[in-house]
């Protein structure tokens, strides 16, 4: 946190950004809790929209949530200004006001957001105002879990050892001092009391049309966590909980979650740890963001085959477990987690096909697009990254299917024209492009 806002000033705004609810919001709390006029801001970042498909699941959620958070801030006697354009030009703006003394908000370590906000702190500099940013993404960041010598750790097992070892060092009752919530409802009196301020922007004006893609719940069930260990890997049970999307706009608390975890699953709580463990390898090598964090996997030949690619994104490569996988990623914006690593091992394997076409896929189509954990999950896949599978583990798509949909649920479920002539022969031969594979990566390697 940089030097806290004095409790007398005349008015402090909030920005809202990956952390998109009034409860438990670390930011938000602090913002209450030092001043006494504060003032609700979100915007749509034209930067990233500009990127983005017309028909993005992603922005219709975010539309209807910060459509949701005014409408709450309205009942609060607040509101919640909303903009469309390029941060620094608003903050430009905004801050320009001699009234304003503050701007907080919640930190985010991505090298888009890092960037961003180092430009909104100079504004703040020059304005004489105060930037005041904290922790509430992720249980631990940056330096909170390093090794004995300061350095950050790049292989997870030891990670989550030091980070489980920390939330016993401050405990209250069994309860860790890290997973508590941030009290912001006896703060809602320090919101500005304002009239409606301003309209919501249209989803058409933001150029977007709306999606017709379902999001999935916040409410999980104690029943799903309980058993998460035992079901997570088969993707025809109900067995994960798809909060991804909630975690990535932080509509949901990462410390109530966790919490919950600590009592029902020590599985689950572990994927909270990964969340973590992705989030500080990015801060540290943001190099990782479009290059492989082992610099000694560089340049591995890799080839491009545009029939193959095709074939792989639409899921008609005639391995039912990739091909289930994408489908189900390309018409609900998620693919079961097993599957996932599938799906990554066969294009960057089996095909040989660049790590980095398969994480961009990812980004643009998943709900739960996380640039920390999808960059590690395909660096991890293709063998280049921290705790990556090594180059001779290849995932074989047959026996994966075997071993975690035996009753072909989930296959049937999304290829409607397995088993008939219609479904594709194999593009590739396994054998053959694990040979090939084996033989690519050793060749680069020694």
């Amino acid at each position: 946190m940089l030097a806290a806002c004095p409790k007398d000033c005349t008015m402090t705004y909030f920005w809202f950004r990956r952390d998109l609810r009034l409860h438990d919001n670390a930011a938000l709390y602090y913002a209450l809790k030092n001043t006494k006029d504060v003032q609700c801001v979100f915007i749509f970042d034209q930067n990233i929209l500009e990127k983005l498909p017309s028909t993005d699941a992603r922005v219709t959620f975010l539309h209807d949530t910060v459509s949701s958070l005014k409408d709450q801030l309205i009942e609060l006697g607040s509101d919640l200004v909303v903009y469309h354009g390029r941060p620094l030009d608003i903050w430009s703006k905004l801050l320009s006001n001699k009234d304003v003394v503050g701007l907080y908000c919640n930190r985010d370590y991505e090298p888009y957001a890092q960037q961003r906000d180092e430009e909104v702190k100079k504004l703040c500099d020059k304005y004489q105002i105060d930037f005041c940013t904290y922790k509430d993404h992720v249980i631990f960041e940056k330096d909170e879990v390093t090794k004995d010598d300061g350095l950050p750790y790049t292989v997870f097992t030891p990670y989550k050892r030091k980070w489980l070892a920390k939330l016993t060092q401050r405990e209250d009752s069994g309860l860790s001092y890290y997973f508590k919530a941030y009290p912001n409802e006896k703060y809602f009196g320090q919101l500005s009391k304002v009239k409606k301020l301003s309209s919501m922007p249209s989803h058409e004006s933001l150029g977007f049309d709306r999606s017709e893609i379902e999001i999935p719940s916040t409410t999980v069930t104690q029943k799903v966590i309980r058993e998460y260990d035992k079901k997570r890997n088969f993707p025809a049970v109900n067995g994960t909980s798809k909060l991804g999307i909630h975690f990535r706009f932080g509509t949901i608390s990462i410390r109530d979650k966790a919490r919950k975890a600590q009592k029902l699953n020590d599985t689950f709580l572990s994927e909270l740890v990964w969340r973590d463990f992705y989030s500080q390898i990015l801060y540290h090598f943001p190099h990782v963001a479009n290059k492989e964090f082992r610099a000694k996997y560089e340049g591995i030949p890799w080839r491009f085959d545009e029939e193959e690619w095709t074939r792989w994104k639409e899921g008609r490569t005639g391995y039912p477990m990739v091909d289930a996988g994408m489908r189900e990623l390309n018409n609900t914006g998620y693919m079961h987690n097993r599957v996932r690593m599938v799906v990554a091992s066969f294009l960057t394997k089996h095909m040989l096909h660049d790590w980095r076409l398969g994480e961009a896929y990812f980004a643009e189509k998943l709900l739960d697009f996380d640039l920390a954990s999808n960059n590690g999950g395909w660096q991890w896949a293709s063998g280049s990254g921290t705790d990556a599978a090594p180059y001779f583990r290849i995932f074989n798509p047959t026996s994966q299917m075997t071993k975690f949909d035996p009753q072909k649920e989930y296959i049937k479920k999304w290829i409607p024209e397995f088993g008939t002539d219609q479904y594709p022969e194999p593009m590739l031969d396994h054998k053959e492009a694990r040979e090939r594979c084996l033989a690519t990566y050793k060749m680069h390697l020694n």
